[in-house]
């Protein structure tokens, strides 16, 4: 029989990315939604919440904090999927196994120049910031 069900993209959502609605006034869900031609789903990993948090509680009330705040707020009222990655590995390496696992079904968005080119490497799409106004689709 057919498998009629096809799996949804997963665009998966570096922590640095969550934090550019914040620091630019980008709305990246509907820049995503832009890009997007494939049915996706927005993810993020629970490691990237956790680094959020730390943001939060590290720098409190100034810049960095609110943007951080920010992200961690609209990844909870976006109901983003939340993923489960090891708990003795950073986020990257973590996005980047993920990455080669299924690349033709992950989209990582991140901002983090030497992450995106390992996530290439392994045959897998990126999502990067330009012009510090959109996005685009590597």
């Amino acid at each position: 029989m057919l498998n009629l069900i096809r799996k949804k993209t997963q665009v998966i959502l570096d922590t640095n990315f969550l934090i550019i609605p914040g620091e630019l006034g980008i709305d990246i869900f509907s820049e995503i939604d832009r890009l997007m031609i494939e049915p996706y789903e927005i993810c993020v990993l629970k490691e990237s919440i956790k680094e959020l948090e730390t943001i939060i509680n590290k720098h409190g009330q100034r810049k960095e904090g609110f943007n951080a705040k920010l992200g961690f707020l609209l990844a909870k009222q976006k109901n983003l999927k939340t993923l489960s990655g090891s708990k003795d590995k950073y986020v990257d390496e973590i996005l980047v196994e993920i990455a080669k696992k299924q690349p033709e079904k992950t989209i990582i968005a991140t901002q983090d120049k030497e992450l995106q080119d390992r996530i290439i490497r392994k045959s897998a799409r990126v999502i990067i910031l330009r012009q510090k106004k959109y996005l685009e689709m590597r």
